[in-house]
């Protein structure tokens, strides 16, 4: 119970229900805060101690100076945790470890519970190995049981092994759309003392795109998986109080502009701006005008521009959303009354205090795709054909390559560069908005109508993010249209946009590979990285589900689809992208008439239960997990093995050397992929060592489970280009224990490094680590034996999840480089002053880098910037990881 030092403990009444709130109003200049840090404030005031947090704590956020640095640290705790399965089996994984290591120490294995609310949809298992076909679902949905039945066994278990620990089932829906639809409160209901307590729902989230839930309100985030077990284990998030962008919006969107057109503008306005580690908040006038689904959108982008969070506040279009998607009555009345209590409610002319301003027309947005590699690589669709010829030299040795190619049923057509060989209405990011996704069916029957097709090297396949976009579609007639253009439904889960494409048409692919051919794919996503969406595929294009559906009907992204035609006509008649659009009239009539709240209580009425495939998996009893040793899914990581009760003081790093050289933009797909895993590779060879047959090999992402294979597949991505190994693309590097250094897998050298007890140091540019919330980018890299990362910038989670698995994450001087400083990676590395961190946070750390013996004399030396930013991360860092720190407390107690 909060010490309520402010005394801004009050009754709030509601339809006749009382609840004890934290009046923000209590703290002296909370009324021009912004809606994000009221909500921060609040936490402060609910959770008071005394000790972490403080009345100075929370009169200086009160106080909030918007011009300064963050140098400000709280403790924030959010309401509740939650989790899809490819970052949340790991997380299971390490609490039944800690079980028993906490037996180990001397503890209960019983107490390591989720405190906090923890909620896991499992979302990113399916693959679309069928498409095209009314049973592609059923066959899909089969392949991913028979892939993942070991973790879904695992993830069973923990559900009734764990307490406050809850499982959505495979095939329900995408993890951040149900959070929107179902799981989030938006108002939160506890209890302290018998009584009511009602709060402002935040979560963390095992995901980047967590902020999708800050379309309605909800201050929420991706954190990784280590940190995420942290605040599912009591430990609240230690952060500095961020500067927060006021974002101004005004007017509404043109005629024809999708929700995606706008969510690509605004990313690549706000990543220009350089949003990185900030809070972005849109106010204003034409905050009214974006409808619920569109603010999720935006939220859901927040990752691909840098910020923490993307948030909107509370209004009239929260609670109509609310009433749609089936919320109780009283829950949305508690809603409008806690955010009006608080001074929550948006009011469209104050303007809070923020620390940076952007503002943007609404109507001046025009449609968009991005591409073909990062997210906020906009491009004007009337400029993309130029976009496309213009880079297509980049990815093909032949940009005017033409390969004749007959299909097993005969087809025959001619295959060129910029062929659409993927086009995939997929992932939260679309699939949750019924505008677009009824745009997209409505160009469907139009493009029926004239008896198009889209052409027969395009995979094709519709992906949606919960089971209620299919109850619409089919009460609209639509589904049918998008069926008979190949758009059947493949799985509800994050498909293409995960890498879970599948395999391309076998000929489509064998053409490709044979002649280093820069086909395309065009999905309805958030994340379009090399070697994310297919190894087969170079190029990739974000673009709204409408626009998907036309240029799989084109069939290539070398058009212009102002003045080129789509097809032909049944008639013979060429057919334009204009005549298939749909009116906003037209998507408006159908979106009123064909969504109602009953689909959204019939869906989520029971959707923790599961289906008969869900609930006729064995599932092992016990509160601690009998780990089966031959398990190739499901393994006992070994972090905690010989842990001392009592932490060792950190040291120098002396003798280490360079593990990989690495530029700018480095994402944690490169560093930790979730896609294919390579025959040859490290982990292909240990899984085939234990008799798994290829075909089952699955992903990446699957197998986070197993330690074995992560590690193995650290820093393995495909397209990852090493500059200690010039020549070579994918996991390799130079193994510097040999007399000449030979390129070798990253992993074998590794191993050679580990035996001979040298420890590793990675080198990168700038954007380390951006992209997913990947745990396994981190434990990885910890695994691997690297004990520091030096970077020219980081992006938020990845330096945090270094910290969190005990690797120090450095900073080259500002304005420096490894390349400006003369460094190739082949140096031998001393950083002294570690051992400064056993004190105080140092705010740098000295490095020395002698080259080889057998090269000319060189030394460089430079001060490193320690990126410890909080003392929470420094008593993790102590700790040697936030999971060791946590569990030293546990068997303390």
């Amino acid at each position: 119970m909060s010490i309520n030092s402010f005394g801004a403990r009050r009754t709030l009444e509601v339809d006749g229900q009382s609840y004890q709130i934290y009046g923000v109003d209590a703290v002296e200049g909370s009324a021009d805060l912004p809606y994000s840090l009221k909500v921060l404030l609040e936490n402060l005031l609910r959770t008071e101690d005394g000790a972490n947090i403080t009345t100075d704590q929370i009169s200086s956020l009160g106080h909030w100076d918007p011009e300064a640095q963050p140098s400000h640290e709280i403790q924030f705790t959010p309401a509740r945790v939650i989790m899809q399965d490819f970052t949340g089996v790991p997380c299971i994984v390490d609490l039944a470890t800690m079980r028993e290591a906490v037996a180990d120490l001397g503890g209960n294995p019983e107490q390591v519970n989720p405190l906090s609310p923890a909620e896991m949809v499992i979302d990113h298992s399916v693959i679309v190995d069928s498409f095209g076909t009314p049973r592609a679902f059923e066959f899909n949905q089969e392949m991913e049981y028979q892939r993942n039945r070991e973790r879904y066994q695992f993830l069973r278990w923990g559900q009734g092994a764990f307490e406050n620990f809850r499982v959505v089932p495979p095939g329900t829906g995408i993890v951040h759309q149900v959070n929107i639809e179902h799981l989030a409160r938006v108002t939160f209901v506890g209890e302290e003392d018998g009584r009511k307590v009602a709060y402002p729902d935040t979560c963390v989230g095992t995901d980047s795109h967590t902020t999708m839930v800050n379309g309605l309100g909800v201050v929420g985030w991706g954190v990784g998986g280590i940190e995420a077990e942290a605040a599912m284990l009591g430990q609240p998030v230690s952060m500095l109080v961020p500067r927060v962008v006021g974002f101004k919006l005004h007017g509404a969107l043109a005629e024809g502009v999708t929700a995606t057109d706008l969510v690509l503008t605004i990313t690549q306005m706000l990543r220009e701006h350089k949003v990185v580690g900030k809070f972005v908040e849109f106010y204003g006038p034409g905050v009214a005008a974006v409808p619920l689904a569109n603010r999720a959108t935006l939220g859901n982008m927040s990752p691909e521009y840098g910020s923490t969070i993307a948030v909107f506040p509370i209004d009239q279009v929260t609670l109509d959303y609310l009433r749609l998607t089936g919320r109780p009555e009283h829950q949305i009345a508690l809603v409008e009354a806690y955010a009006r209590a608080q001074g929550m409610w948006h009011d469209p002319d104050h303007e809070p205090r923020y620390s940076e301003y952007l503002e943007l027309d609404l109507s001046t947005v025009e449609p968009s795709l991005a591409g073909p590699k990062r997210p906020q690589d906009r491009i004007p669709l009337a400029g993309s054909k130029q976009a496309f010829e213009k880079v297509v030299p980049r990815y093909s040795s032949q940009p005017d390559i033409t390969v004749p190619v007959t299909l097993s049923d005969d087809r025959s057509f001619d295959l060129r560069n910029g062929a659409v060989s993927v086009a995939a209405i997929t992932s939260c990011t679309n699939t949750s908005n019924p505008s677009v996704m009824i745009s997209a069916g409505l160009v469907a029957r139009k493009a029926r109508a004239l008896g198009l097709s889209p052409k027969p090297w395009v995979k094709t396949s519709l992906a949606p993010g919960s089971q209620v976009v299919t109850d619409y579609l089919d009460r609209s007639g639509l589904t049918s249209d998008l069926d008979a253009l190949g758009f059947d439904l493949v799985g509800y889960g994050c498909t293409t946009c995960i890498g879970n494409t599948g395999p391309l048409i076998p000929e489509i692919s064998a053409a490709v590979n044979e002649n280093d051919m820069a086909v395309t794919a065009v999905l309805s996503g958030n994340r379009n990285f090399e070697g994310r969406i297919s190894p087969d595929v170079k190029m990739n294009y974000l673009a709204s589900p409408p626009l998907v559906v036309v240029y799989a009907l084109a069939g290539t992204m070398d058009i212009d689809l102002a003045s080129e035609p789509i097809g032909t006509a049944s008639d013979g008649t060429d057919v334009f992208m204009k005549d298939v659009w749909p009116s906003a009239e037209e998507i408006e009539q159908i979106v009123g008439s064909a969504i109602s709240a009953d689909m959204y209580t019939s869906r989520y009425a029971d959707v923790f239960e599961g289906g008969p495939r869900w609930k006729s998996l064995e599932t092992p009893d016990g509160k601690t997990f009998a780990w089966d040793p031959e398990s190739t899914y499901v393994r006992k990581l070994p972090i905690f093995d010989g842990m001392p009760a009592e932490p060792q003081p950190v040291g120098d790093i002396t003798g280490a050397r360079v593990l990989l050289k690495l530029g700018d933009s480095v994402t944690t797909d490169h560093i930790s992929p979730a896609g294919a895993i390579k025959a040859d590779s490290p982990a292909g060879r240990w899984l085939a060592e234990r008799g798994i047959a290829r075909k089952d090999f699955n992903s990446y992402g699957s197998r986070r489970g197993n330690h074995e294979v992560m590690m193995r597949g650290t820093f393995a991505n495909i397209r990852l280009r090493n500059q200690l190994a010039p020549g070579t693309e994918g996991g390799f590097t130079r193994d510097l224990t040999v007399d000449g250094g030979p390129v070798t897998t990253v992993f074998d050298a590794s191993q050679h490094y580990q035996a001979a007890g040298i420890p590793l140091v990675v080198l990168g540019g700038k954007e380390y680590g951006s992209g997913s919330s990947r745990d396994w980018a981190a434990k990885g890299t910890m695994l691997l034996g690297v004990r520091a990362v030096i970077t020219e910038s980081y992006e938020r989670i990845h330096r945090s999840n270094l910290i969190g698995m005990g690797v120090l994450p450095l900073q080259f001087p500002e304005g420096f480089s490894a390349d400006s400083l003369g460094l190739d990676g082949t140096e031998t590395f001393e950083i002294t002053g570690v051992d400064a961190i056993n004190e105080k946070i140092p705010e740098t750390v000295h490095v020395r880098a002698t080259a080889p013996a057998d090269a000319p004399a060189r030394t460089v030396e430079f001060d490193a910037v320690v990126r410890i930013d909080t003392p929470g991360e420094r008593e993790y860092y102590l700790n040697g990881g936030i999971l060791q720190y946590v569990l030293r407390h546990m068997a303390s107690r």
